[in-house]
């Protein structure tokens, strides 16, 4: 049973994610200024702040297994540095292909001096919507990881959701380990949405 002040954080959290949505849909001409406010309501009552995404692969285990998990994920409007925060688990897209997604943990965000271990390579800082993404799994050689090691920064912009719960199988499924300030902005949206039984049914593709 969810409480009362989880529903309303929890519809404090949709009017956020309605409002900066049809705002950026606005901004690029998909809807008029007339129709913001429809576009805002309708998103609060009709939409999900969360959608399926199954992944696959060594590069993010043990967070998600090898052979696959089924993955709940928040959607965001907007990604940016007071969205989503560093040792986030995020969904971007593929920089070698727009249409694939990989789920990779954010490292860093602008600002912050990127310094590597061969000598060969010169320090650099992060400049502004770029971002470090890497794998989880600590056992892969940078080349086998396909993370920012081998693919460089990617711009925050491409980052379209932070999962925030993994079913790997029926019995081994739980919260994803994301900052704490995204996991106590989240529990509200987690408690209203997860459904781990649709979770189960969802195609593993």
């Amino acid at each position: 049973m969810v409480s009362l002040s989880t529903w309303f954080r929890y519809i404090a959290h949709k009017l956020e994610y309605s409002v900066s949505l049809s705002w950026k849909s606005y901004k690029i001409g998909q809807i008029t200024e007339r129709e913001v406010g429809d576009a805002v309501w309708k998103n609060v009552f009709q939409g999900k702040l969360t959608y399926l995404h199954w992944n696959k692969g060594q590069e993010m285990a043990p967070t998600i297994g090898e052979q696959g998990g089924t993955l709940l994920v928040r959607k965001l409007p907007a990604a940016d540095p007071k969205r989503v925060f560093v040792g986030d688990v995020v969904v971007v897209k593929d920089p070698e292909n727009s249409d694939n997604c990989l789920v990779r943990r954010l490292g860093a965000i602008e600002g912050y001096e990127m310094a590597s271990t061969d000598e060969k390579d010169e320090p650099f800082t992060l400049e502004t919507d770029q971002c470090w993404v890497l794998s989880d799994n600590e056992t892969l050689k940078p080349k086998e990881a396909n993370d920012s090691r081998t693919f460089g920064p990617v711009p925050m912009t491409d980052i379209v959701g932070r999962v925030i719960y993994c079913l790997r199988t029926a019995v081994d499924h739980g919260p994803v380990q994301n900052s704490r300030f995204s996991m106590q902005k989240d529990l509200p949206v987690l408690e209203v949405e997860l459904d781990v039984d649709e979770m189960a049914r969802s195609p593993k593709a």
